[in-house]
């Protein structure tokens, strides 16, 4: 990790970057190991921008990337899709379009880069704020462009998604929404609520569930009308400071009753380096606050507290994967 983070790149200096030569192939090294599956997933993956404000307490890509948004050019990334097109493994799909947040692309304030990142209150936590102008329009125009492109089959939007702004964005946010639910989802739609408690959500500096409840009536009606069988995934977090047993009962009921899943995607909070979580997990406290901040530090507890999100229902049976059946030779 770096920190404090490089200086900021201008939108011509990453442009500047993004013409350089790269063959999106294995060193030589590793290629003659055999093949890399993670390779697949990221050769004709686009970057669109580098850093993230979303700023959530447990994670650092704020710490090693910065506050501010850098965004490419349109053009930039058009190009580059192009270019991708002209490879000779492309068959047709780019696999992700994106960055930290896929949908704060070209999306910043424009006092914060003339002044720096405010002191005192955050982009977009525990709302967005007023001067932060967030517009989905160029990005729609975007993918338009993109789709439009010779030999491009399918564009994915594989990037973490911000459900909060699209609800924020009262122009283009439900275009931009029905535009990922009509072309650039496949199956389900991965986002990341982490929690439900109010108490653990304040501490993790996440949106309240109001944001999510909006946004999945909003999720459910324009994929009934664009006539798709999607769904979506949920991130959720286990054990991160303030969360107790009580707090994870709370979430499994949640899951359980409203969004009508038994969670998979669960992680055990894991302390990363310079973030307000981390800090928490050290001294106990709410360094907002000063005051203590239950922190559950055994391994065997931690695991309770994801277990209790993974247990079936009595009357629901554990999945468990189908046995594969004999091969026998026809005679």
């Amino acid at each position: 990790m770096q920190n404090p983070p490089q200086p900021n790149l201008t939108t011509a200096e990453l442009d500047q970057l993004y013409t350089l030569q790269f063959e999106r192939e294995l060193h030589p090294y590793y290629a003659r190991k055999g093949k890399v599956r993670a390779l697949d997933t990221i050769r004709f993956a686009v970057t669109t921008h580098r850093g993230c404000y979303g700023e959530c307490n447990f994670c650092a890509i704020a710490v090693h990337q910065g506050r501010t948004v850098q965004s490419r050019s349109e053009q930039s990334i058009i190009d580059e899709v192009s270019e991708c097109t002209r490879h000779p493994a492309f068959k047709g799909i780019i696999s992700d379009v994106g960055g930290p947040t896929a949908n704060m692309w070209g999306v910043e304030c424009r006092k914060k880069i003339k002044l720096g990142t405010c002191d005192s209150k955050r982009c977009i936590f525990p709302s967005a704020c007023p001067t932060m102008p967030i517009d989905h329009g160029p990005q729609i125009r975007l993918l338009k462009k993109l789709r439009a492109l010779p030999k491009i089959r399918k564009i994915f939007i594989a990037s973490g998604i911000r459900y909060d702004m699209i609800l924020a964005d009262k122009q283009h946010g439900k275009a931009y929404l029905k535009e990922l639910i009509k072309h650039h989802i496949s199956g389900q739609m991965k986002i990341a609520p982490e929690h439900c408690s109010k108490a653990v959500l304040d501490a993790m500096g996440k949106p309240g569930i109001e944001s999510l409840d909006g946004f999945r009536k909003l999720f459910t009606t324009l994929a009934r009308e664009q006539k798709k069988r999607l769904f979506l995934t949920y991130y959720l977090i286990a054990a991160h400071p303030g969360s107790t047993m009580k707090s994870m009962q709370e979430l499994k009921s949640y899951a359980r009753k409203v969004l009508k899943v038994i969670p998979r995607q669960i992680q055990i909070f894991t302390p990363t380096p310079s973030t307000w979580s981390t800090l928490m997990y050290w001294t106990e406290k709410n360094p907002w606050s000063g005051k203590p901040c239950f922190v559950e530090k055994q391994r065997e507890q931690k695991e309770r507290q994801k277990k209790v999100l993974t247990q079936a229902l009595p009357n629901q049976r554990p999945h468990r994967p189908a046995a594969k059946r004999k091969h026998t030779p026809k005679k």
